[in-house]
C-alpha cells in the first residue's frame, strides 16, 4: 500500500468514527466536539474581556433554520455579563417615530463585550418588506442607509460578524410539523411563522435583494446551510472563532479564604424553615 493509499485509508477511518452511514454526526463525536469549541468560546470571551473588544454577531435566517439553538449553544458556558443576547420584540409607538436604526443603538457593545443578535435591523429587510410592515419608501431607505450604518459601526472600532441560516423548504417543513406534535415546542410556531411558510417565494426574493444591498466588504454574509442542526452548530460556532484572533489567557490562581469562626454565632433551628417538597 502507497503512503497516498494508507492516508486516504486512515481519512475514512477518521470519518466513520464521526460519522454514521447516512452522514449525520455521531453524537459522542458531537459532544465532544461541541465541548471543545465552548472551551474555546471561553477564552475567546476572556481574550475580549482583556482587550477591550467590541463584537457584534448578528444571526438571520428562515424561521426553523436553528438560529437559536446556536446561539443557545454559545452562551451556554459564557459569562452574561461579557456575552449577552439581544432578541428585540415589536416596536413601540415612540420607537416606530424615531430613526430605524436608534432603537438598536442602545444594546450595542462597549468595551469588552460581546453581542449576538437574534435578529436585528436587519427585520426591515425581511418581515416588515414581506407582510406590509414598512412603506416602500422605508425599506429602499433602509437598504440605501444600512450599509452605511454598518461602515461606521466597523470605522468605530466594532467587530461585526453576519451569519444567514439557510434551510430548505423541505427541511423546514419537517421541523414545522414537528412543532405541531411537540407540546414543548409548539411556542415556536407563531402566526409569523406560519404565514411566512405560505410566503416562501417573497421571503426568497427579499433575501436575495438584501444580500444584494448590504454584502458588504466591511461586513459580509456568512452563509451556514443548516439542514442538519449538529453540523450547523459546529461549522458557525467554528467560524465564529476563526473571525477574531484571541490568545489563551492563564487565569490568575484563587486562593479561598478561610471562613470566619462561628462559634459566636447560633444560628436558628432547620426546622422554622419551609423546604420545598423531596419528590424526587
Amino acid at each position: 500500500m502507497t503512503q497516498l493509499e494508507d492516508a486516504a485509508g486512515s481519512a475514512g477511518d477518521v470519518r466513520d468514527q464521526r460519522y454514521t452511514e447516512g452522514g449525520r454526526l455521531r453524537k459522542k463525536f458531537y459532544e465532544s466536539e461541541l465541548a471543545r469549541l465552548q472551551d474555546e468560546l471561553a477564552k475567546l470571551q476572556r481574550w475580549i474581556k482583556s482587550e477591550g473588544l467590541k463584537v457584534v454577531v448578528v444571526f438571520e435566517g428562515r424561521d426553523a433554520a436553528g438560529k437559536g439553538g446556536v446561539i443557545k449553544r454559545i452562551i451556554e458556558r459564557l459569562n452574561p455579563r461579557v456575552c449577552r443576547v439581544e432578541a428585540l420584540g415589536t416596536p413601540t409607538e415612540r420607537e416606530k417615530t424615531q430613526w430605524y436604526f436608534q432603537r438598536y443603538v442602545p444594546y450595542l457593545p462597549a468595551a469588552g463585550e460581546m453581542v449576538l443578535f437574534d435578529r436585528s435591523w436587519y427585520n426591515r429587510a425581511g418581515v416588515e418588506k414581506v407582510m406590509g410592515f414598512c412603506t416602500e419608501h422605508e425599506y429602499e431607505e433602509f437598504l440605501r442607509s444600512c450599509p452605511e450604518f454598518e461602515r461606521m459601526l466597523v470605522r468605530s472600532g466594532i467587530i461585526l460578524i453576519k451569519y444567514w441560516f439557510s434551510v430548505s423548504d423541505e427541511e423546514q417543513e419537517r421541523r414545522f410539523q414537528a412543532r405541531l406534535t411537540d407540546p414543548t415546542r409548539r411556542w415556536k410556531l407563531s402566526d409569523m411563522d406560519l404565514e411566512s411558510r405560505r410566503r416562501w417565494v417573497e421571503y426568497s426574493k427579499a433575501k436575495d435583494d438584501m444580500f444584494a444591498h448590504t454584502d458588504i466588504k466591511q461586513a459580509p454574509w456568512w452563509v451556514v446551510d443548516a439542514d442538519d442542526k449538529k453540523k450547523a452548530r459546529l461549522n458557525c460556532i467554528s467560524h465564529l472563532l476563526s473571525m477574531i484572533p484571541y490568545e489563551a489567557m492563564e487565569h490568575p490562581p484563587i486562593e479561598l479564604p478561610p471562613r470566619e469562626d462561628s462559634f459566636a454565632y447560633v444560628r436558628p433551628p432547620l426546622a422554622d424553615q419551609t423546604f420545598v417538597p423531596a419528590e424526587y
